[in-house]
């Protein structure tokens, strides 16, 4: 199909909205000339009242005329004097591909690459061009891989894919912000409902009287029936231009193998998924793991840092690499499945060119580093580059640490209220030996009685609360004791890139360390070897 096509099917499409939505209000007036004439006027009024509240996020969205701005709004503008060798890169691919190169470049802190231009007259006529670069993605990626996924993006240019993104983008968004508002006045009906049957229920309660059960099945029903008649246009929209869009990806692909060559394009999107997986379990496992005490990585390194983790567990992503979706993430998925992308650039004739020893893409970067700490100042929100910037060791053993001490916060107040003491803002150490002494004075159950349980637990006596107890009390005083050592320098949380965070003990620790706790923690407690251990320098 070509882009006049494919421009007037967009029409069509975006018209096929503001005639839903003409329908809708058509069918609502009907509604209120029913009422007028066949119910009575305290009734006719509710019927005007509900009406109109109906038609208003149907108005809302046809009024919204301007086409939305490019979904990826973050960024650092670079330019050819900024970045030569990147730039260099950019036009000697488009060139390749036989189209105009872009007119921005922009850095961003996404796993993504993606191009816009700005069309004019339906999408027919050409506009500025846009690269969007994600710095992750090219932590992930070599120059050649890098390459390939550019000639994919530019060979969007040559068949006018881009040029039809904002007619698309303004009914997509469209039906979305009526579904929102729908939606939205739903939510508003539920909760208001739910805080009414609530203060009935307490005030039933402050009378002795057994409360009725919160039940706002059916409220904000109409709203609802109205967002799934838009949610319904929305996902036939999709359908009619899904198979087109696909279609687009191939061909581009196609592009790609053919001036980066086919192994470096088949490998460039099999590293896409690794990296995707790689850089969300490095933002939650790494990047952010100090955050809710105020820590985060080196400047630059929440953005960058991903490479640290790719390069120490290349092995062990190999699954990934080779296990790719058979399947597309929906059924509205613009994108064939990743793994028929990968089979259908394998199946072409070997070209000769093979995977090649490249550099790291970020080597196209001037420096790497600063490039990362800008896109970080445009990406982070205000709270987080605030936070205190330590070096990546540190970052591990303050976190951990700080994670520890919170994780043992239930047994320090248990203790400090069987023992009499004050748990809040008191040393590990002050803590442990609390615990200690309160085990060997034989109040230890009266611990375990006040520390969290399961429902299971807590109807347990007996000895089997007791069993129940032990190895959350074991589990407690182990804290404490790390807590305590890492508090005078005895113990360090250690960084590994390849394997979960470890705890370095003082020499000894790993053999009498187990044993010395089940002491501690038995039918006849014996506090002695963990004493005896404390105090090994």
């Amino acid at each position: 199909m070509g882009a006049s096509l494919r421009a007037l099917r967009a029409l069509v499409l975006l018209a096929g909205f503001y005639l839903l939505g003409l329908a809708v209000l058509v069918v609502l007036g009907l509604i209120d000339w029913a009422a007028t004439l066949w119910t009575p006027g305290p009734w006719a009024l509710k019927f005007y009242v509900v009406t109109a509240v109906l038609a208003v996020p149907v108005v809302r969205g046809m009024l919204m005329l301007r086409t939305p701005q490019d979904e990826i709004t973050t960024g650092v503008l670079v330019t050819e004097a900024d970045e030569p060798k990147l730039w260099r890169t950019v036009r000697e691919l488009a060139e390749q591909v036989g189209t105009r190169a872009p007119d921005e470049i922009r850095l961003t802190g996404e796993v993504n690459a993606a191009v816009s231009e700005d069309s004019r007259l339906l999408g027919l006529l050409g506009g500025r061009r846009r690269l969007y670069l994600g710095l992750p993605l090219m932590a992930g990626l070599s120059e050649d891989q890098l390459r390939a996924v550019l000639a994919h993006e530019f060979g969007h240019f040559v068949h006018a894919d881009t040029r039809l993104s904002g007619i698309t983008a303004r009914g997509r968004v469209q039906v979305a912000r009526t579904v929102a508002h729908f939606e939205e006045k739903a939510g508003g009906k539920v909760a208001k409902e739910r805080a009414r049957q609530e203060k009935k229920a307490a005030k039933r309660l402050a009378k002795g009287k057994k409360a009725h059960e919160i039940d706002t099945t059916g409220v904000g029903f109409t709203f609802r029936a109205m967002a799934r008649i838009y949610t319904a246009y929305g996902r036939f929209s999709l359908r009619a231009t899904q198979a087109d869009s696909r279609r687009q990806e191939r061909a581009a692909d196609l592009a790609a193998a053919r001036i980066a060559g086919r192994d470096a394009t088949a490998s460039a999107l099999r590293e896409i998924a690794v990296v995707e997986a790689a850089n969300g379990f490095f933002l939650d496992a790494y990047a952010t793991m100090g955050a809710e005490f105020g820590l985060l990585p080196p400047h630059g390194e929440v953005i960058g840092g991903v490479r640290h983790l790719l390069a120490a567990r290349s092995e062990e992503l190999d699954d990934l690499r080779y296990d790719l979706p058979t399947q597309p993430a929906s059924p509205y998925d613009s994108h064939p499945p990743m793994a028929e992308r990968v089979a259908l650039l394998e199946a072409l004739p070997d070209d000769g060119r093979g995977a090649r020893p490249s550099q790291p893409s970020l080597t196209l970067l001037v420096s790497p580093e600063r490039s990362l700490a800008a896109v970080e100042d445009v990406s982070l929100t205000a709270d987080a580059l605030r936070m205190r910037r330590v070096e990546w060791p540190e970052l591990v053993h303050e976190s951990m640490t700080a994670h520890s001490v919170s994780e043992s916060e239930p047994v320090r107040s248990a203790t400090a209220e069987v023992a009499g003491t004050v748990s809040e803002g008191s040393e590990s150490g002050t803590a442990l030996n609390a615990l200690l002494d309160a085990i060997d004075a034989g109040k230890v159950w009266e611990i375990t009685d006040r520390l969290p349980k399961s429902e299971q637990a807590g109807a347990a006596t007996g000895r089997a609360a007791r069993e129940f107890a032990r190895p959350v009390l074991r589990r407690g005083l182990s804290q404490l004791v790390t807590d305590a050592l890492t508090e005078d320098g005895r113990a360090r949380w250690q960084l590994s890139w390849a394997a979960p965070a470890s705890l370095r003990l003082p020499p000894g620790y790993e053999d009498a360390f187990p044993a010395a706790l089940d002491a501690a923690v038995a039918d006849r407690p014996d506090t002695g070897p963990l004493r005896l251990l404390l105090q090994t320098p």
